[in-house]
């Protein structure tokens, strides 16, 4: 066979070869130019977390967020004080009931069924009229002042230092007969609310008689510091039977007598109910004791 020579063997190799880095040539181009679109291309953005777990946090509610559609209906239950006899005044339901929606937000209704006279049978009686029934229904906050007049009978006696104490006094039948009416008006109360959430609030008394000047000209420091007494004990009654029912008792005798204070300033003409500073001090009492469950 003739040798070639080294020109054709160049030739062939040239011939040989040129395929192959044509080739490579190629897949080299494609390559870059795959990694150049990557480069050019925008990162891809992270997926949007479904709508059910976006987490938008809430505020408290203070009385400028709180829905208006929260609501408390109050009814007022009682004698002269909450009636407001002898003031001309706004008597202390009405002025609970404005401090209460101030406070809160809520939108506050106020029944007020107290009457002058009123002892703690008449509300058992009260209790049973088809309409207050159904005020007691409709409303979540009860105001309830009752008892002073219980011991009318006695008043001369009480003041006049003649009640006696022990076996001969002249108060305790009517102390354990109010005790024992009370507690059947909370009960009712909780009954015809059939275990919606309900607020009871029952206040004691300053005095249960005539106080302040009215009553040192009357019958003198004796005789007032008498109804005093009285006073202490029928709130310690109206203290048990509250808190026994569930109930919350409101304490009125410090606020009025607290030391160094007249309490003249805080009665009607009359001595013997508040005027408007003493009703603005029993409805502020009332507030400080605690807001309504709901």
């Amino acid at each position: 066979m003739r040798a070639r020579s080294s020109a054709g063997r160049w030739a062939v190799s040239l011939a040989v070869c040129l395929p192959l880095l044509v080739a490579l040539g190629a897949a080299l181009a494609i390559g870059h130019g795959s990694a150049a679109s990557d480069a050019a291309r925008p990162a891809a953005r992270p997926s949007a977390p479904p709508a059910t777990q976006v987490t938008v946090p809430t505020q408290r509610a203070t009385p400028s967020t709180r829905p208006v559609s929260e609501s408390h209906v109050v009814l007022a239950l009682g004698d002269s004080v909450p009636s407001g006899h002898a003031c001309g005044c706004s008597p202390f339901p009405e002025t609970y009931g404005s401090l209460l929606s101030r406070r809160t937000g809520a939108q506050v209704t106020v029944d007020n069924r107290a009457a002058s006279g009123l002892q703690t049978a008449d509300v058992i009686d009260q209790l049973r009229d088809p309409d207050v029934e159904g005020a007691v229904r409709r409303a979540d906050v009860f105001l309830v002042t009752i008892g002073a007049n219980d011991f009318g009978d006695h008043h001369d006696q009480v003041v006049g230092g003649t009640c006696g104490a022990g076996d001969s006094d002249c108060v305790s039948d009517e102390l354990d007969t109010m005790g024992a009416h009370l507690a059947s008006v909370l009960a009712r109360i909780r009954a015809l609310r059939h275990g919606e959430p309900t607020s009871m609030l029952v206040t004691g008394y300053w005095n249960v008689f005539e106080d302040g000047d009215v009553a040192r000209r009357a019958y003198g420091e004796a005789g007032l510091q008498a109804s005093l007494r009285l006073t202490q004990r029928a709130n310690a009654v109206i203290r048990s039977v509250s808190t026994a029912a569930g109930a919350r008792y409101v304490d009125l005798y410090q606020p009025f007598e607290q030391a160094g204070r007249d309490v003249t300033a805080l009665m009607a003409a009359d001595g013997d109910h508040p005027d408007a500073a003493g009703h603005r001090l029993i409805a502020r009492t009332l507030l400080a004791a605690g807001l309504p469950r709901s």
